[in-house]
């Protein structure tokens, strides 16, 4: 939250958003000056990660000396996982993301969530996809009235019809993310970073039906 609140005020964007999702899955809402925890999402989220997290602890020393043997990445626990990742590139992540996805499929509800050559293991029910849905319910909308957009695989659970019928992805997209939008008959753009969020908005509005 902190540094999100520093970049935000750092652009000097002057609409401040109403609803934030930080790690992938805690929901904050806009309260005057402040944001505050969705409590009841952020509590049953908290919930089933300590569930979930009690279960894969014991595995941790295997998994971790698997990837030590292996490669040179810095593994360590924070207050969202007791598995967090930085790998030493993305060739790197890219095998330990296939060997941490096979483990993931022995833990009911467990998954990976990855950015880069960053993961760290999370609950499968929650991530910017359900985070959008349950913002979604709250708006009183449904998934034809949302715009998602996003460039790295950590915001694959979110760009699916299932959440939102307008999906975009710029220019530096990640392949599999460029992919999963073209395959829904998303937009990606061939412009980068917030250009390219720009330019999607602006071609799915051209689409969309007029009021």
């Amino acid at each position: 939250m902190s540094s999100l609140m520093e970049a935000l005020a750092r652009s000097g964007i002057p609409v401040e958003p109403d609803y934030l999702v930080l790690v992938e899955r805690e929901i904050y809402c806009h309260d005057g000056s402040q944001y505050l925890g969705l409590e009841e999402w952020n509590t049953a989220c908290t919930r089933a990660h300590a569930e979930l997290f009690t279960r894969v602890r014991e595995d941790l020393p295997r998994i971790v000396a698997w990837i030590n043997a292996r490669f040179h990445a810095r593994l360590y626990e924070d207050a969202y996982s007791p598995f967090c990742l930085i790998a030493g590139n993305n060739g790197d992540a890219d095998v330990i993301h296939a060997y941490l996805t096979e483990y993931c499929r022995g833990i009911p509800h467990l998954t990976l969530v990855r950015n880069d050559v960053y993961a760290r293991f999370c609950h499968e029910a929650f991530n910017k996809g359900t985070a959008l849905a349950e913002i979604t319910r709250r708006l009183g909308l449904s998934p034809e009235a949302v715009f998602a957009a996003g460039d790295q695989l950590n915001d694959l659970p979110m760009l699916s019809r299932q959440y939102a019928r307008w999906l975009a992805a710029p220019g530096n997209a990640v392949e599999p993310v460029k992919q999963a939008v073209r395959e829904q008959g998303g937009h990606v753009s061939d412009l980068t970073h917030g250009h390219g969020v720009a330019d999607g908005l602006k071609a799915c509005l051209a689409r969309a039906p007029q009021a």
